[in-house]
C-alpha cells in the first residue's frame, strides 16, 4: 500500500535518515540537473530492472517523488515498488516542485563534479 508524506515529515525524516531511501521518478537528465538531497534515481521504464539491485532490502521506507502534483510518475514507481514487495512505500506529492518552492536546497551531479 502507498501512502503520501508531506515536505515538513520529509524534511525531518531527511534529517534523520534511518533505514530511509528517497527515489526521484524522472528521467535520468533531469534528475542529474537538480535532485532532492540524497536521492538517488528511478524511472518509470526502469522500475523492474534497478529496483531489487538499488534497494535489495524491501523493509526500508521508501519514498517516491518526481517533478510536482501534476507529475504522475512518482506514482507508477510507488504502485510497481509496492507489487514488488516494498512494505513501506509512501509518496512525496509536492515533489521538486514543493521542494524548491519552500527554499530547500537541491543537489546536481555539477555540484558533486566541482567538489
Amino acid at each position: 500500500m502507498v501512502t503520501e508524506i508531506d515536505r515538513q515529515d520529509l524534511k525531518q525524516k531527511m534529517d534523520h535518515p534511518k533505514k530511509l531511501i528517497l527515489l526521484e521518478a524522472l528521467p535520468p537528465e533531469s534528475y542529474h540537473r537538480a535532485h532532492l538531497p540524497g536521492a538517488i534515481n528511478l524511472p518509470p521504464d526502469r522500475v523492474r530492472a534497478l529496483a531489487t539491485e538499488l534497494m535489495p532490502n524491501k523493509d526500508f521506507e521508501v519514498i517516491v517523488y518526481c517533478a510536482g502534483p501534476a507529475c504522475h510518475a512518482s506514482e507508477d514507481v510507488a504502485l510497481e515498488l509496492s507489487e514488488m514487495g516494498y512494505a513501506n512505500v509512501r509518496r512525496y506529492i509536492g515533489g521538486k516542485e514543493d521542494w524548491k518552492k519552500a527554499g530547500l536546497p537541491l543537489e546536481s551531479d555539477e555540484d558533486k563534479h566541482a567538489a
